[in-house]
């Protein structure tokens, strides 16, 4: 396992620890950053099949990502989420993350974490869980093996089981992401969620994000979880809890299980008046919302000097931008997506 040389400032050269504020008073604490827009899967609603993937010199280094995150935790950020494409894919990975964790053991990083399709988990679970990595978001949308060839393209479903039993026997708890997509998986849910409850997991449904060209119209696919909500409080008891991890989800605890489920809606009830999240793609992009355009040039400062005086300035001029929320729309007339950017460039 490769091991990255984490870059240490002198005592006197250290940035001074300040909070991250956004103009409507909401503390950023949370970055998702990507470390690759590559991934081993093609699913319907995420990318086209032939996608023409970013060069690799426009790619940040590792060593690069590194002190752009660090930079982030000086500034007070406190969760930090690995994301691609899918992050298990980039060489090297595993000394990212062992790199990171130094961040845990000082206590400046409360979590460090990562959103993955589990193809690769087998192979990695057990270092991550020795980098500190105590959860991860696994990226699942049915229990049909078939299907999930379909919906993945290039997906196999016995290699992600095998990804989630590897995650869970190092002691990392799973939290499944289900996107939920009408005419494909929506009579799916209540098994999916009986399957993740009964496993230890908790079960996340999200509605389709309207990023990028994917050769498909997202209107069909669109699924409103009041919708689904609706259907699954036929069957099961659901009760709103005040549960958070920091991210968009909205939790409610189901009777039956004793599990959680959560709501990621940012269509039917948007959530960005409490957003502390802010995106960096593998490039060095900033992006103050998934939802909205605006972005920072984080790479040009990075590499225009060791310090990170000019980059520490970026990120707070960027920050002092961020808006108050976006405005996804998903409409049968609107035949373009809304935002040019596919999800995996972006970060899931």
């Amino acid at each position: 396992m490769s091991v990255i040389t984490p870059i240490v400032e002198a005592p006197g050269d250290a940035a001074p620890v300040s909070s991250l504020i956004d103009p409507f008073g909401r503390s950023v604490s949370y970055l998702r950053v990507s470390v690759t827009d590559r991934c081993d899967m093609r699913c319907v609603y995420c990318m086209a099949e032939d996608m023409q993937f970013l060069p690799k010199r426009d790619i940040l280094s590792l060593e690069e990502l590194d002190r752009l995150c660090s930079a982030f935790i000086s500034r007070g950020v406190k969760k930090l989420r690995i994301t691609g494409g899918e992050p298990l894919v980039r060489r090297g990975i595993e000394g990212f993350f062992q790199s990171l964790s130094r961040h845990l053991e000082s206590g400046a990083l409360h979590e460090l974490t990562l959103t993955t399709n589990g193809s690769q988990l087998a192979r990695h679970a057990a270092n991550l869980a020795a980098a500190g990595v105590r959860r991860v978001n696994v990226s699942l949308d049915t229990l049909d093996p078939a299907k999930f060839r379909i919906i993945t393209r290039w997906g196999d479903f016995s290699q992600v089981m095998r990804g989630l039993d590897a995650a869970q026997d190092a002691g990392i708890a799973v939290k499944i992401n289900m996107v939920a997509l009408r005419g494909v998986n929506d009579d799916e849910i209540a098994d999916m969620l009986l399957w993740a409850h009964g496993r230890g997991a908790d079960l996340t449904l999200i509605e389709v994000m309207p990023l990028g060209d994917i050769d498909q119209e997202r209107a069909s696919q669109y699924l409103p979880l009041t919708e689904a909500e609706s259907r699954l409080s036929e069957r099961f008891a659901l009760r709103p809890i005040d549960h958070r991890t920091g991210g968009p989800a909205r939790y409610l605890r189901v009777e039956e299980t004793g599990g959680r489920l959560g709501l990621i809606t940012p269509h039917t009830h948007n959530f960005c008046e409490a957003c502390n999240r802010v995106r960096v793609t593998c490039t060095g992009t900033l992006y103050m919302c998934l939802g909205q355009e605006d972005s920072a040039d984080l790479r040009a400062p990075l590499r225009a000097s060791d310090s990170d005086e000019l980059l520490l300035q970026t990120i707070d001029a960027a920050i002092s931008r961020k808006p108050k929320g976006h405005d996804f729309i998903i409409d049968r007339q609107v035949v373009p997506p809304q935002l040019g950017r596919h999800m995996s460039v972006t970060g899931g």
